[in-house]
């Protein structure tokens, strides 16, 4: 049983990667906090589906549809869609109607399907048509630099575009790149020194509640599916 993860990373501003994935007898799998949101399509026996999914502040359990293939698009922190903004899908999504093997239905408009090599030229379709915005300051802050307003314009701004505090962001993250550091055979006292923890009992927590997974199963590859792409991820 398993999720065949294969994630690349994007030279577009807009996406952070693409991902695709085959599921092989899986039923259920760990689904990840993550600071992205996204476009997902899949097939499975015949039919074809696509969907909007949210910004996840914490770990779940979800179902997974055997014997499907997918295509994922993740979204660079700070975009957004004009008809489906950040903070309406966190901790959810969207099922987008009208999908067909060559069509899916965004906006009021329909688009072609991408396949894993033509994720950005979907993208850049989807931005000259203003279906795509994000907010310039996000990036800016991402960055490292601090914009010339005040400190509380600047979150209530990364907020509205992410859906997320900064804060929660950067738990977030720090927590992905600690599973990604264990699964990878890293000691644990060298993860909690390298990504500034108090302790291993903080750096325990933050795996529990955000990764659904403890240091011991990381580092064994057990605990069954789980949607992270923990080693495979290309340039």
């Amino acid at each position: 049983m398993n999720l065949r993860f294969q994630t690349r990373a994007s030279d577009s501003p807009w996406v952070d990667s693409v991902w695709t994935c085959t599921s092989e007898q899986v039923t259920r799998m760990t689904s990840v906090a993550a600071v992205r949101w996204g476009l997902v399509f899949h097939e499975r026996e015949g039919k074809a589906y696509a969907s909007v999914t949210g910004p996840e502040t914490r770990t779940s359990t979800a179902p997974v549809p055997d014997g499907a293939t997918f295509v994922g698009i993740d979204f660079a922190v700070g975009t957004s869609l004009r008809a489906l903004p950040a903070p309406v899908l966190v901790d959810g999504g969207v099922v987008l109607p009208g999908t067909t093997h060559r069509t899916f239905e965004l906006d009021g408009d329909r688009w072609e399907t991408p396949g894993p090599d033509d994720a950005e030229a979907l993208v850049e379709r989807l931005v000259r048509a203003g279906a795509l915005v994000r907010d310039p300051l996000v990036a800016e802050v991402r960055r490292g630099h601090r914009p010339p307003v005040s400190d509380r314009t600047v979150e209530r701004r990364f907020r509205a575009a992410t859906g997320l505090t900064q804060g929660a962001v950067r738990q977030i993250e720090r927590a992905r790149e600690a599973a990604t550091l264990l699964a990878a055979g890293a000691p644990v006292a060298d993860v909690v020194t390298g990504l500034e923890y108090f302790d291993a009992p903080h750096l325990a927590h933050a795996l529990n509640r955000y990764v659904g997974r403890t240091a011991r199963q990381l580092r064994e590859g057990t605990g069954g599916a789980i949607a992270l792409s923990l080693d495979q991820r290309t340039s």
